[in-house]
């Protein structure tokens, strides 16, 4: 029998409030030269609010789902469209009852050295353009892209 004490613990990765406000405001560039407003939201890994950034003429709606993207693209550290395809298998399907969870592109894990540090949603364009905003942010702050 080991007389070692196993750890109980492991240190936590977060995404700062600074690179938190950098990543809304590139997002906001990204939307801006793509056309169209939105809302931002940036969590920690665990899925809870960090930042948050409506732009003036945003829907109020898009404050709402661009939290549910970044707390989906945390929880699961899985881009938010990829769930389109994942809620097509009738044994996941029944998660698209949960009220959070939000299968519409826009939303990514924050990826720092390998390890999610936090979750980015972004909505308030088309799908399409809601995901490349929350790309090229993500790349012009040096996040690692996701392999989904």
């Amino acid at each position: 029998m080991s007389s070692d004490t196993p750890e109980k613990s492991s240190p936590a990765s977060a995404i700062t409030q600074t690179a938190a406000g950098a990543l809304i405001a590139a997002v906001h560039e990204a939307a801006a030269r793509i056309g169209f407003t939105a809302a931002v939201a940036v969590t920690d890994p665990g899925g809870h609010l960090q930042a948050f950034d409506r732009a003036d003429g945003a829907p109020f709606l898009t404050a709402e789902i661009a939290v549910d993207k970044a707390w989906t693209a945390a929880s699961f550290h899985t881009p938010t469209h990829a769930w389109n395809d994942y809620l097509a298998d009738p044994r996941i399907a029944p998660l698209a009852g949960h009220p959070r969870l939000m299968a519409v592109g826009g939303g990514y894990p924050i990826i720092d050295n390998g390890r999610c540090v936090g979750g980015l949603g972004i909505s308030g364009g088309s799908y399409e353009q809601d995901q490349h905003a929350a790309e090229e942010a993500l790349a012009a702050l040096g996040f690692e892209s996701p392999a989904h």
